[in-house]
């Protein structure tokens, strides 16, 4: 049988890959899909490889540390927002969409801390980022947004660095377990791999 990869030495077998590409196409997102067998349809199914592996690598750390889907936090919470996904990727925000995923990224993240200087700095730099929204009068005015105290909006800038210094922190963790435990096969390297041929970004 043909296999597309090795996690821990266990192969993920092409027709894995198969099966996954043949459940996307089937959704209502397969107009938006490379045609197969084109150099963008082969980038979609090592885009999957490295979903399947990542998932498989995740579900191997939560059978590890004995975690489960138990009061986990709920996906929107993880990544919340597009830019959410993007700061962590898409891989590793594909995984969070499983409850024992979200488990080992609480677990893995939990040591993680934003220090009262980080957040002075971050207001600094974008002191209308938690402005009040502006008050629209009868006649359709808006008033001019005020600048918050740094007081008054230092938790929610809290928050919203340490869920990025944890979002960040899960994808350096995810990528540095996947570096250690997957072999990739040929024609299933890293989309973004330059030695492979369908990786057509250039500097």
């Amino acid at each position: 049988m043909s296999v597309a990869a090795l996690v821990s030495g266990e192969p993920v077998l092409v027709k894995e890959i198969d099966e996954r590409e043949a459940q996307l196409r089937a959704t209502n997102l397969a107009s938006a899909l490379p045609r197969p067998h084109t150099s963008e349809g082969r980038q979609l199914r090592r885009w999957l490889t490295q979903l399947i592996v990542a998932e498989r690598v995740v579900a191997a750390e939560a059978a590890a540390r004995g975690l489960t889907a138990s009061g986990v936090p709920a996906e929107d919470t993880v990544v919340p927002d597009t830019a959410a996904r993007l700061e962590i990727g898409s891989v590793a925000a594909s995984t969070l969409a499983d409850p024992v995923a979200r488990a080992v990224f609480a677990d893995v993240t939990a040591a993680v801390r934003v220090d009262d200087a980080d957040v002075t700095a971050y207001h600094a730099r974008n002191p209308m980022r938690f402005a009040a929204k502006p008050v629209v009068d009868e006649q359709g005015w808006r008033s001019r947004p005020v600048e918050p105290a740094l007081d008054d909006v230092r938790e929610r800038i809290a928050e919203h660095l340490l869920a990025a210094a944890r979002r960040r922190a899960f994808r350096l963790w995810l990528d540095s377990r996947c570096a250690e435990l997957v072999q990739l096969s040929p024609g299933y390297e890293h989309p973004g791999d330059p030695r492979q041929p369908d990786n057509t970004h250039k500097h």
